[in-house]
């Protein structure tokens, strides 16, 4: 009997032993990193979602390992986003990545504690994010989509797409940026204009009911082509700019490389997957104990000329082989 007991203790104990290391595992906290991604519109913008993810990925993170990822969706109404970045705030995020100007302010105004990181703010100090593009202070810092010479570029490439262009329509939205952004990019175009010997047209466009008004006074101003100046409204609208394009057969060369997969003919500015490539590289480095205020704001290092020649046809041009010749992409 007592060789029994002695052997049915052993077997207790060793079961027991077994048991610990699992018990112990079960009872340890998380260690996964939490981000909160703060979107104004994340349906039309997946791409940018999933570029950001697979940048962590490249840096080791994997969610349902060691990253878990709170997304909240404005669904293109900008005055849900101060309510949605407290959201985040209370679920205790390690860092919160807020892609443009207005979700990074809405959550700068929802904590002074949790590391903010923007993707494509146009103007960081102008809308008062940081205090400086070298020394950003505070609690947030990231990277600007804007640089001075975008709108004067992309006149220059319309001029050389549309033989003997005089008369361009410039649609912009007021208040669409900071004001300091906004009034750089009006001056810009105006600089670029006379010294290419082209005359604007500029066509408010307030909010997205005013966008069928604007393309009839653009009809109006008998502008014989059109581009736009940056903002988040702009961008969220993209499809129906195109298709309004189209209707009125005005070639137009847009900010961004999506208008182009929405059908547009041609854009000249920043890389947004870029931007959010180099985003995950700001919050690997804030989840590894760097400070937001000691994180220079970086400028755009990779601009994409894209060149849609299936929409040039329709428009009955004919894009010069110079052109093409310097496209980062031509879609035929």
């Amino acid at each position: 009997m007592n060789q029994r007991r002695m052997a049915r203790r052993a077997f207790l104990g060793a079961l027991a032993l077994l048991a610990t290391p699992l018990v112990a595992e079960a009872q340890q906290p998380s260690t996964a990193a939490r981000i909160g991604f703060l979107a104004l519109n994340l349906d039309p913008n997946a791409h940018l979602r999933e570029t950001f993810v697979q940048g962590l990925r490249n840096l080791g993170y994997t969610e349902g390992r060691n990253l878990a990822i709170e997304y909240r969706d404005a669904r293109g109404e900008p005055e849900r986003l101060p309510t949605l970045a407290a959201e985040l705030v209370a679920l205790h995020v390690d860092v919160i990545l807020a892609g443009g100007t207005a979700q990074a302010l809405a959550a700068k105004q929802a904590t002074r504690d949790v590391p903010i990181i923007f993707a494509q703010a146009a103007d960081p100090v102008g809308s008062g994010l940081v205090a400086s593009l070298a020394r950003p202070g505070g609690n947030a810092t990231g990277l600007s989509n804007l640089a001075p010479e975008l709108v004067g570029k992309s006149l220059q490439l319309l001029k050389e797409a549309v033989p003997g262009l005089s008369r361009v329509a410039v649609l912009w939205q007021p208040r669409g940026l900071g004001q300091r952004a906004e009034q750089n990019q009006l001056k810009g175009a105006e600089v670029a204009a006379r010294a290419l010997g082209v005359h604007l047209h500029f066509v408010e466009a307030r909010d997205p009911g005013d966008l069928d008004r604007a393309f009839s006074q653009i009809t109006r101003s008998r502008a014989t082509a059109l581009t736009l100046l940056s903002s988040a409204m702009l961008q969220i609208e993209r499809q129906r700019l195109v298709d309004l394009a189209a209707k009125n057969r005005l070639p137009a060369v847009y900010p961004w490389r999506e208008f182009i997969d929405a059908g547009g003919l041609m854009a000249y500015g920043a890389s947004f997957p870029d931007l959010y490539r180099r985003a995950a590289t700001y919050v690997d480095k804030i989840l590894k104990g760097a400070k937001p205020a000691d994180l220079p704001v970086e400028q755009p290092t990779t601009f994409e000329l894209v060149i849609n020649l299936k929409t040039a046809k329709a428009l009955g041009l004919t894009i010069p082989t110079s052109l093409l010749q310097r496209a980062d992409q031509v879609i035929e």
